[in-house]
């Protein structure tokens, strides 16, 4: 890890904090994929739209390992504060997800900020789940084996879309949480601890978040904040993968611990020495692939009702 901090530091990017939104999305696309595994090739990889509440057509990709029909289905939701990521930048961890975990992914690309503020992306991802659960069949996915998941803000989103998942009566198998984003104002200690050098800084932080969210009412709301849901009793059952070195880490064992609290099974898995988006790393860091797999066995005992 301290090897691949050292590069980017030599790299001498600037921060994307620094360029604009869509220089820093320019930014963050080119070197998306320079640490990944090698992008697995599978049996149906296909880009479709899926509708909004405002008619939008957002696109997303679907991935399978089979060309089955039946298969389970995970909803990801990308990473990148509401401001950066794509489709693109998470097209090889979602491969990784559908062959690993031998089930049908569907990557969304909702709608960015700061074009589109709170709660555009929390909609979308609702809406994109909604949609998905009425129209698996014709994908060829299990409407009865659904799951949503993703990556630091797409962990958030995940998470909020579990919650209105449960208030719609929608079953999940599972919420897949990479490093999600759970708090209202990043002041655990986790944010001061490792607040400069690890990747996610913090003047990187309050870029994304003042691209997203204009208010204080706004960052407490629980779908910015699922730290501040009135109850998450009911929930689907959650993974949550954090790393160590990461401002997120409290807020995610604290949201771990909500869950808990609450009756909803939790499997909680802290990986050590490494940072904020390691998990697109696996090239260079052993730690993503052992979470790759320990995801992917998630998904597979969710959907598989295995004991492996």
């Amino acid at each position: 890890m301290r090897s691949v901090l050292e590069r980017m530091a030599r790299a001498g990017h600037p921060p994307l904090h620094t360029r604009s939104p869509q220089d820093a999305r320019t930014a963050y696309q080119a070197g998306a994929d320079v640490l990944e595994v090698p992008k697995a090739a599978l049996a149906r990889v296909e880009d479709l739209h899926i509708p909004a509440r405002d008619g939008h057509a957002l696109p997303a990709r679907l991935y399978a390992p089979t060309t089955e029909a039946g298969l389970p289905v995970l909803l990801y939701t990308h990473g990148g504060g509401f401001t950066i990521g794509s489709i693109a930048t998470h097209d090889i961890l979602c491969r990784e997800l559908a062959r690993l975990g031998r089930c049908m992914v569907v990557s969304l690309d909702y709608r960015l900020a700061p074009e589109h503020r709170f709660p555009t992306a929390s909609n979308d991802a609702w809406d994109a789940l909604a949609w998905l659960a009425a129209h698996a069949r014709e994908l060829g996915a299990d409407p009865a084996r659904m799951a949503v998941g993703g990556d630091s803000a797409g962990g958030t989103l995940a998470a909020v879309n579990a919650i209105l998942a449960r208030d719609a009566g929608l079953p999940l198998a599972l919420q897949l949480l990479f490093y999600p984003g759970c708090a209202a104002h990043q002041d655990t200690p986790s944010h001061a601890t490792f607040a400069r050098g690890l990747v996610l800084e913090e003047p990187a932080i309050s870029w994304f978040f003042g691209n997203y969210v204009r208010s204080r009412a706004e960052r407490e709301d629980w779908r910015f904040a699922p730290l501040h849901a009135p109850d998450v009793d009911g929930v689907a059952p959650a993974w949550i993968g954090l790393a160590e070195c990461d401002p997120l880490v409290d807020e995610g064992v604290d949201y771990a611990d909500k869950l808990r609290l609450a009756g909803v099974p939790v499997d909680l898995e802290i990986y050590r020495g490494v940072t904020h988006e390691f998990i697109k790393m696996g090239r260079a860091i052993p730690e993503a692939r052992t979470a790759h797999a320990d995801a992917a066995r998630a998904l597979r005992q969710a959907f598989f009702q295995t004991t492996e």
